[in-house]
């Protein structure tokens, strides 16, 4: 995996801000109650962060460190005015819903994290990865909220009516505390699906690691009693504990 596309990774998934940094919650509580919306302050943030990262990796030598972080606010706060313009001129819908929070990401603190913590010490190139994978990975998490909020909030999603005409909306998820709610459960159903992904991908110990047999082993829940090492010589077949006994009778 070459660095951009590790950056990408990174941002979409390992770290991604919504659901494991758990960075930028105030867009993200605020404006999800409607998928649109969701991809609209997504985009509108990885277009801010994919110009900010690339003009700061350019400067990062030119910037003293005495002035870094007002620097990084006039950059991020010029790009953030081109944004806020676009959308008023071309999006007017858009800009509506969202108000006052496309101003705000002049202070998300993704934006000025990243630009702190990679573009000001990276190349180009990989600052600009890195921003688009951030970015992303913020878009991903705002839509799937608001998806979840839209559908149990108003039975529709993008706003096409999906739910038959007798289905009663629950209010509250497209209230502020519906929320915290999908919030929460988004991130459950995250660690969940991690922590099953980090259980397969563990190996059982081969006996010969092992020495003592099951009884005595840390390990035994791992691999279920069954000792044995299959890819090892025909010696190394047996379990642990019967190992130590041949070398005991060996010796004898």
């Amino acid at each position: 995996m070459n660095k951009c596309t590790e950056r990408l990774f990174n941002g979409l998934v390992k770290e991604n801000p919504t659901f494991v940094l758990m960075l930028g919650m105030c867009p993200t509580l605020a404006v999800t109650t409607s998928a649109v919306n969701g991809i609209g302050m997504g985009l509108s943030t990885t277009a801010v962060l994919v110009m900010s990262n690339m003009l700061i990796s350019m400067l990062r030598k030119i910037i003293p460190d005495s002035v870094r972080m007002p620097a990084f606010i006039v950059v991020v706060a010029s790009f953030v005015t081109i944004v806020d313009f676009l959308l008023e001129g071309f999006v007017p819908s858009l800009y509506e819903s969202l108000g006052l929070y496309i101003p705000l990401i002049v202070v998300n603190c993704i934006i000025l994290g990243r630009a702190e913590s990679y573009a000001s010490k990276n190349p180009v190139l990989p600052s600009v990865f890195d921003g688009i994978g951030m970015g992303l990975g913020f878009t991903v998490g705002l839509t799937c909220i608001g998806i979840v909020r839209e559908i149990l909030g108003a039975g529709q999603i993008f706003g096409v009516q999906i739910m038959p005409d007798a289905y009663t909306p629950i209010t509250i998820f497209i209230l502020a505390p519906g929320a915290f709610l999908v919030l929460a459960c988004l991130v459950a159903l995250q660690n969940k699906v991690k922590a099953n992904l980090a259980k397969k991908g563990q190996k059982a110990p081969a006996a010969a690691e092992c020495g003592e047999g099951c009884a005595s082993c840390a390990s035994r829940e791992i691999c279920g009693g069954h000792m044995f090492n299959m890819d090892a010589d025909p010696d190394k077949k047996i379990s642990g504990e019967a190992k130590n006994n041949k070398k005991e009778q060996e010796g004898a």
